[in-house]
């Protein structure tokens, strides 16, 4: 297993320096720190992958789709340009020394449109087929997370998720589950991963309130059984969002904060890490 945190926990705004939470990060002895390419530039990722080899650390990368670069639109010209994102995307992660991107990449995070879903799905699988090449000359497995209800309508359980995998046909596209979406979505967590199987290529752990894992009702000893069953010895990242008051967390409707300090969060959250999953 390698140990991550989001670097999302401590960003007020996607753009903000990495510099000094890369520190926090080695510090309380992570393996690495997953980031998202929101407000990444090319400059800056030069720029971010020194000093992310300087601190010792490994990276591990997410990222979206715009409602203009929608990979699921009938509008050639919108696939089109989510297509060049994601192969910008790609490349990015490479140039960061990111050998997984995972995140909403099949259809932009928030938007709906369920009577379309079987339509929109194609669409979005066969864009994402195209990506086989590139994933295969970077070295990047791309991860498609199945997120909640509320966040899209068109990959919300782990079914769906390798389903969409499965039908993009590219042996470098699995899934990313995540102990936050799945408390909600699932009916059992321990069968969700399972099912996911040998498609699981990242995983993020939170309870239930995006909160330290651990503090929570997420059934943990179901994540650890269904992680066992199915031998995952990949990333597992803590991905917390417990600050209210920030742009970063007004997108994820975090209106109250549910931890007092962010690197005491992480510290909790590497020491429940460290003592449920090795």
């Amino acid at each position: 297993m390698k140990f991550g945190v989001h670097a999302g926990l401590w960003m007020a705004r996607w753009t903000d320096d990495i510099a000094p939470i890369l520190r926090i990060v080695a510090d309380l002895g992570f393996d690495g720190i997953e980031l998202s390419l929101l407000g990444m530039t090319d400059d800056r990722a030069a720029v971010v992958g020194k000093l992310m080899r300087d601190h010792g650390l490994e990276i591990t990368c997410s990222d979206g789709l715009a409602r203009s670069a929608d990979i699921t639109s009938k509008d050639p010209e919108v696939r089109q340009a989510g297509l060049d994102h994601l192969r910008w995307a790609i490349r990015t992660a490479a140039v960061l020394g990111a050998r997984g991107l995972a995140g909403v990449v099949y259809a932009p995070w928030g938007t709906f449109d369920p009577a379309q879903k079987t339509a929109r799905t194609r669409r979005s699988a066969e864009c994402l087929a195209t990506l086989d090449k590139d994933l295969s000359e970077h070295g990047v497995t791309l991860g498609l997370e199945a997120i909640n209800r509320f966040e899209t309508d068109l990959v919300n359980t782990s079914t769906e998720a390798v389903a969409l995998a499965k039908a993009s046909g590219s042996p470098h596209i699995g899934v990313l589950l995540d102990t936050f979406h799945l408390n909600i979505e699932e009916k059992s967590i321990c069968t969700a991963l399972v099912t996911a199987g040998e498609y699981l290529v990242h995983f993020h752990v939170s309870d239930n309130d995006r909160g330290v894992p651990g503090s929570g009702h997420v059934p943990w000893s179901d994540v650890r059984q269904g992680l066992s069953e199915i031998g995952y010895n990949g990333w597992i990242v803590a991905e917390m969002f417990v600050r209210a008051g920030n742009p970063a967390s007004t997108d994820l409707n975090i209106w109250r904060d549910i931890e007092p300090d962010a690197t005491k969060a992480a510290s909790r959250a590497l020491a429940f890490m460290r003592s449920s999953f090795q």
